[in-house]
């Protein structure tokens, strides 16, 4: 099996090639990388390795999710996966032990894993199983997750959507397509975090996409109801407390035992 590895980008500087360098270091040759620039002017493209398995696609488009679409437009390979600038592989054999569990595993067409989140300096654990009540709360870290190519062949990424255009594609895969994703088992990426949709002034923004989405999917009856019980079992400390230098470790410590 194939991956396409995708990375989008504008004036990203050395955080580009530091990515691509990151990926090109991994065990499973079988790769390609796809890159969808904005049209840069800082030089980033130039600085990029010289590899046969990097296409650079350099073109206008109208934000993130749409030159994410595009991007998949070009890819070739039977599973794609989405690298920011910044982010990175967490180990040299994350394609190789996927593909394994791919192989082991077909017709899952999402599959995802765990993700190192550096700001909180731990691996932030992912649940064995998708259910309802996860699917309203988060969606895996996207740079953790793999994607079957053919699952934009009928549509992709809703670019209405400026923030959360992943969340509401996992959600339609999932409730509309029927898609069960699969738990690799593995630290797939290390997140770096900070990025648009996690600044204090596209908060509220954030929230009425993912309101507008929930109900979409799940009904308002439905979405009402899981909202109360994360206000009821303290989510948003919950969240404050795994995002934290000095508690992540222990928090997640015990979330992985629950989980698995």
């Amino acid at each position: 099996m194939r991956f396409s590895i995708i990375t989008v980008c504008f004036n990203a500087g050395d955080k580009l090639k530091n990515t691509i360098e990151n990926i090109l270091c991994q065990s499973d040759p079988d790769f390609e990388i796809i890159i969808k620039d904005g049209g840069s002017t800082d030089g980033s493209l130039e600085a990029v390795p010289k590899d046969s398995r990097i296409k650079v696609y350099s073109e206008k488009d109208k934000g993130i999710y749409d030159a994410m679409n595009h991007a998949v437009s070009y890819a070739s390979g039977d599973y794609v996966l989405f690298m920011n600038c910044g982010d990175s592989f967490f180990d040299e054999k994350v394609l190789e032990n996927a593909g394994r569990f791919i192989s082991e595993n077909p017709d899952r067409k999402i599959y995802y894993g765990d993700a190192f989140f550096c700001s909180a300096n731990n691996v932030i654990s992912q649940p064995k199983e998708i259910t309802e009540s996860i699917c309203y709360r988060h969606m895996p870290n996207h740079q953790s997750c793999i994607f079957a190519r053919e699952l934009w062949d009928d549509d992709g990424f809703d670019i209405r959507y400026k923030i959360r255009a992943d969340y509401d594609f996992f959600l339609r895969s999932y409730f509309v397509k029927g898609i069960r994703p699969a738990y690799l088992g593995i630290t797939v990426a290390s997140y770096e975090g900070g990025g648009y949709s996690e600044s204090k002034e596209n908060r509220k923004l954030d929230l009425k996409e993912h309101r507008e989405i929930v109900v979409r999917y799940m009904g308002e009856k439905k979405a009402n109801h899981y909202r109360r019980m994360m206000r009821l079992t303290l989510q948003p400390v919950r969240s404050k407390i795994a995002g934290s230098r000095a508690f992540s470790g222990a928090y997640n410590a015990v979330k992985k035992k629950i989980y698995h």
